[in-house]
C-alpha cells in the first residue's frame, strides 16, 4: 500500500495510526497538496490527502472511508465491532472527532489570514464547534478507558489524532482546562507506540 500524504495533516496521521496498530506495512509518500509541484492531484480528483492506493492499484480517499477499506483487509485488532448498529455508533463518534478536528481547521486558517481581513464571527462560530464536540466526548469518555466498548476503536483514534492537532496547531486554546477526563484519556493514548511515531513535524 501506499500513503500520499503530509507530515502534519491530523486526518492523515489518523490513518497512519491505523496502519501501526495493525502492523500493516505501506509506503509514506510525503506530498503536501499546497506546496508548487504536488502530485496528489494525480490520485485524488479532489486534490486532499490522505489517498490510499491499495497493492491492487485501486485508490481510497477521505480518512473515514480509507479507514473503513483498511478494516476490510481483516488484519488485527479491530477497529471496528461487528454488530451493524454498533458500527455505525462507532462511526458517529469518529465524525464526532472528526468534526471538531474540521471545525479547527477553519478556525486556524481564519487566523491566518491578515489581521484587517479576519472575522471575528467565524473564530467564534468554529470555536463553539469545537467545545461543544469536546463536551461530548468529555461526558461520554468519563469512566470509561474507551469511547465505546473495551478496546480501541476508530472513534478513539480520530479523536487522539484530533485533539492532539488542536495542541499542536492552536496551542493557545486550553481544551484541558475543563475537560479532565477527556485530558488523561488523550494523554494516555499519546503513549501508544502508533502515536508516538507520529508526532507531527512542523
Amino acid at each position: 500500500m501506499k500513503l500520499i500524504a503530509s507530515l502534519t495533516s491530523p486526518y492523515v496521521r489518523k490513518i497512519r495510526v491505523v496502519l501501526l496498530e495493525k502492523n500493516l506495512p505501506f509506503e509514506f509518500l510525503n506530498d503536501p497538496p499546497w506546496e508548487a509541484g504536488s502530485h496528489v492531484s494525480d490520485y485524488n480528483p479532489l486534490g486532499k490527502v490522505p489517498t490510499l492506493v491499495s497493492d491492487a492499484g485501486e485508490v481510497f480517499f477521505d480518512s473515514p472511508i480509507i479507514a473503513d477499506y483498511i478494516e476490510t483487509l481483516g488484519a488485527q485488532p479491530a477497529l471496528l465491532p461487528t454488530d451493524r448498529l454498533e458500527i455505525v455508533r462507532v462511526k458517529q463518534l469518529e465524525a464526532l472527532a472528526d468534526g471538531v478536528t474540521d471545525a479547527g481547521v477553519v478556525w486556524l486558517q481564519e487566523t491566518r489570514r491578515v489581521s484587517e481581513k479576519q472575522d471575528d464571527a467565524v473564530i467564534t462560530r468554529q470555536r463553539s464547534k469545537v467545545d461543544r464536540g469536546l463536551d461530548v466526548l468529555e461526558k461520554k469518555i468519563t469512566g470509561r478507558e474507551f469511547l465505546y466498548g473495551n478496546s480501541l476503536s476508530l472513534a478513539d483514534i480520530a479523536t487522539g489524532c484530533g485533539l492532539l492537532w488542536l495542541d499542536f496547531r492552536l496551542p493557545q486554546y486550553d481544551w484541558r482546562a475543563t475537560r479532565p477526563n477527556l485530558a488523561v484519556y488523550v494523554k494516555r493514548l499519546s503513549e501508544r507506540p502508533a502515536f508516538v511515531q507520529t508526532i507531527p513535524v512542523a
